[in-house]
């Protein structure tokens, strides 16, 4: 060879990674239950993440109620009850995704309108006005529950999800998780000296350790949030006894020690919480309206949450018929939580689904031994009001990691989708910025004005604005939806761009072979109720 030196070492080609309809690297996935032990371990894992909302809600709408910390205690011990039963009839007829079904934020602006209603005013009595009041939500969610009930079951959410493509569902799943940012930071930062903490040891536990140890480190971040919950939770304990917030604002106090939530004075050993604990529902047309309305809201980021849970849980898409027996079930669950009286309405526990990106485990039995756990202290309720006693400032620390797991769900589905199309870049960025922007307009308005900027005589017409308006899933996964089945939706091009072609087999429950293994009811009831 003239010259007499090697040839150049040829480079090596780039190649992108390769598309997958699963996520690959999960321990244990729907059907594959870890062992016994540890799956106890992972499901009182679950028990305790999805604590913090359980309490947070009846907290902010208890007192407005009239309630003390009696009343506080047995709403939390009945929806933490509620929430026990929706998860087990979740996972075993509903989607049988590995989710929690608790209490969610969506029912916290028409549930406040309620309280705020004139019929209430002149009572002067605390706990009659909380009893009258809490009869007022549960007629209200005893007839928004019919919505999701008749949309679910009739197949109606059906045949909506079916014009759902990978791109108008990045948004939407998303702002499920980022949309939350609120209820993360903000709150470690209450107190600042627990809730940092808190989150450096779970980014350590997590994400450090299991590269740092080679004996058991699958432990490190499958059991992340219990090792960090244990370890905070004692130096809070430690820093309340030791007097560090004695001569601090009430506020700080209320947020950073661990015997001021109420919970474990107001809670009695043993009680089974029982339909109509508190008597009769009452029912009034325009709270029902702006239920039903918030109640829509719910089914909407619902679906966005069982989509990133089957990813995490490294299953199949969902086919649209499984999507709406989820959502008709979730209905169920409105439905119980009307009859009981838990003052929220319910829906996924966003938090919960992305716990199964950090422990990557998506086992079905973990989810429904958690719900065992929520039954089971709900009715020791002194246990439970323990438990549920943990500082707001820790969960708060645990959402920051959690919340973007299902932010970054979303994210996932690009990888479907032609992201060098300016059609993509366009619907993607403008329905998640008007996502943002949106909620904020109507959230600086309200905190200025005192009402929204829906402002008329009729103040469940007003409710009902207002509910829509402050939903970033529901408003970036509107706008997703409608631009990608509008602009040029049948150029053969912008199908590919979509990435349509990628989800094509799962459209229908039976095109592919592996919904049977992860979706099928039990006990043979797919004969009796037939998926299509």
């Amino acid at each position: 060879m003239a010259g007499g030196g090697a040839p150049a070492p040829k480079q090596e080609e780039l190649h992108p990674h390769p598309v997958k309809d699963q996520l690959p690297h999960v321990s244990y996935c729907i059907c594959s239950p870890p062992p016994w032990p540890e799956a106890i371990l992972l499901g009182f894992q679950h028990f305790l993440v999805m604590l913090g909302t359980t309490v947070m809600i009846p907290t902010a709408l208890v007192p407005q109620m009239g309630g003390g910390n009696a009343e506080k205690a047995r709403v939390v011990q009945t929806l933490l009850f509620v929430s026990g039963l929706n998860t087990l009839f979740q996972t075993f007829f509903g989607t049988r995704l590995p989710i929690v079904i608790g209490g969610s934020y969506t029912f916290v602006l028409p549930t406040i309108s309620i309280i705020l209603a004139g019929r209430y005013s002149d009572i002067v009595d605390p706990h009659e006005k909380f009893v009258k009041i809490m009869r007022g939500t549960q007629g209200a969610f005893i007839v928004a529950s019919t919505l999701q009930i008749i949309i679910g079951f009739s197949g109606l959410w059906r045949n909506v999800t079916r014009l759902l493509s990978p791109l108008s569902s990045v948004p939407l799943i998303s702002l499920v998780g980022f949309g939350l940012y609120e209820f993360a930071f903000p709150g470690v930062a209450k107190c600042i000296e627990i809730g940092l903490p808190q989150l450096i040891l779970v980014i350590a536990f997590s994400q450090y350790l299991p590269h740092l140890m080679h004996i058991g480190r699958h432990n490190f971040y499958r059991f992340a949030i219990i090792c960090s919950i244990i370890i905070v939770w004692f130096y809070a304990y430690l820093l309340t006894v030791g007097g560090a917030y004695k001569h601090v604002a009430p506020k700080t106090q209320l947020h950073c020690r661990t015997d001021r939530s109420g919970l474990v004075g107001g809670s009695p050993w043993i009680r089974i919480p029982y339909p109509f604990q508190w008597g009769a529902p009452t029912f009034d047309a325009g709270e029902t309206f702006a239920m039903m309305v918030a109640s829509f809201v719910a089914l909407v980021e619902s679906t966005g949450g069982f989509i990133a849970a089957s990813r995490y849980a490294s299953a199949t898409p969902v086919p649209p018929s499984i999507l709406s027996r989820g959502i008709g079930w979730q209905g169920i669950g409105i439905l119980m939580d009307g009859l009981f009286g838990t003052a929220s309405g319910s829906s996924v526990s966003i938090e919960n689904v992305g716990l199964l990106a950090l422990t990557r485990v998506g086992s079905r039995r973990v989810v429904q031994i958690s719900a065992g756990f929520m039954v089971f202290f709900s009715v020791l309720a002194k246990f439970g009001a323990a438990f549920a006693s943990i500082p707001a400032p820790i969960f708060a620390a645990i959402y920051c990691i959690l919340f973007a797991y299902v932010g970054m769900a979303g994210f996932s589905f690009l990888q479907f989708c032609n992201l060098n199309s300016f059609r993509t870049k366009f619907i993607i960025g403008f329905s998640i910025f008007m996502g943002l922007s949106i909620p904020q307009y109507f959230n600086e308005y309200t905190s200025v004005a005192g009402y929204g900027p829906v402002h008329t005589s009729a103040k469940w017409f007003n409710d009902m604005f207002n509910v829509i308006f402050s939903s970033k899933p529901f408003i970036a996964g509107s706008v997703a939806f409608f631009l990608d089945n509008t602009l040029h939706r049948n150029d053969s091009a912008v199908r590919m761009d979509r990435g349509v072609h990628w989800w094509d087999r799962f459209r229908s429950y039976r095109t592919d072979t592996r919904s049977e293994e992860f979706y099928s009811l039990p006990f043979n009831l797919n004969k009796f109720f037939p998926s299509v």
